[in-house]
């Protein structure tokens, strides 16, 4: 187990350096961010936790650097509303629906259905709440585990964090290579294509009006693109973090990491955000980036001396 210590070295004075390539960093993000996606106050609020994370002290300024890593995936995915990927490749929207149908469709009143379709005809209350519940954890799950981590096993919080990193990438790529409309596109505006169609909670409004709360639908109208359904990385998420605490052994824990990974595959179609076709991408999606980031590590080239480098730096 990795454990914290605070060094004589550690408590030095942060160099001049690091001070200015701080600040440069920061004003370079928030220039680029005006250009690219125009200002919001999330940037500064972002900005001041990563300051102050890293003045704070020695343990901090360890923490915010390795969770770095998914700083530059929440940047990433925010810039990708300055490239919309419906101007690089048509959207895939009734060839996905008819295949969705074709593969997964379900006989009812003498018709086929998607799945979306059939849980819209099926949705109660205890669905529609456990749903809700389940698609809340998508990010903090895995930033929690994270944490857990970083002040428990170091390398492999760095490990995770990398792969985590790579799978969304591997994510957004398929995003622009082969856009896609999510199923509640289809139910409300048919095969047309719309650009620019904003975000839009499907079947979790039902949550948000079981409690008579915005929750949803203040985080939808913040998507990046409604045209990256394929693959669901709120399926891949779940997969890491289930990989990893296998991977380590975290014993019965894992039975809840299973059964928010199983949770979450069922709400995305349940909500209609998802088809099976992008959940089951989303799975192939996380397998891939776990592979190839071991294959990487194994062959301990460039990579790895990279991993093993960054490693060091916040032990």
């Amino acid at each position: 187990m990795d454990t914290i210590s605070a060094t004589a070295e550690e408590k030095k004075a942060i160099s001049r350096k690091n001070v200015l390539v701080l600040i440069l960093l920061s004003a370079g993000y928030l220039l680029l961010s005006y250009f690219l996606v125009g200002f919001k106050q999330d940037q500064l609020v972002l900005l001041g936790l990563v300051n102050g994370l890293y003045f704070i002290s020695p343990v901090t300024r360890k923490f915010i650097t390795g969770f770095s890593v998914f700083i530059v995936y929440w940047i990433l995915y925010d810039y990708m509303k300055a490239f919309p990927n419906y101007w690089f490749n048509p959207v895939h929207i009734e060839s996905l629906y008819n295949l969705e149908k074709s593969v997964f469709g379900i006989q009812s009143g003498g018709t086929v259905l998607t799945p979306n379709e059939f849980w819209i005809k099926c949705s109660n209350p205890v669905l529609d709440v456990m749903s809700g519940v389940f698609y809340l954890t998508w990010v903090p799950v895995p930033l929690a585990f994270a944490v857990f981590l970083f002040f428990k096993k170091r390398k492999q919080f760095i490990y995770f964090a990398l792969t985590f990193l790579l799978v969304n990438l591997l994510g957004f790529v398929v995003y622009y290579l082969f856009p896609a409309a999510p199923p509640w596109y289809v139910q409300y505006f048919g095969f047309d294509f719309i650009a620019a169609t904003p975000g839009n909670t499907a079947g979790l409004a039902r949550f948000d009006a079981f409690f008579h709360i915005t929750l949803f639908s203040s985080i939808y109208a913040k998507g990046s693109n409604v045209f990256a359904a394929m693959p669901s990385l709120h399926s891949a998420y779940p997969l890491i973090v289930f990989y990893y605490a296998v991977k380590n052994k975290l014993g019965s824990i894992n039975i809840l990491f299973a059964t928010i990974m199983a949770g979450i595959w069922f709400s995305a179609v349940y909500t209609s955000h998802h088809y099976v076709l992008d959940v089951l991408a989303g799975i192939v999606c996380a397998i891939s980036g776990i592979t190839l980031f071991n294959w990487q590590m194994s062959k301990r080239g460039a990579v790895y001396s990279v991993v093993q480098r960054f490693t060091q730096a916040i032990q």
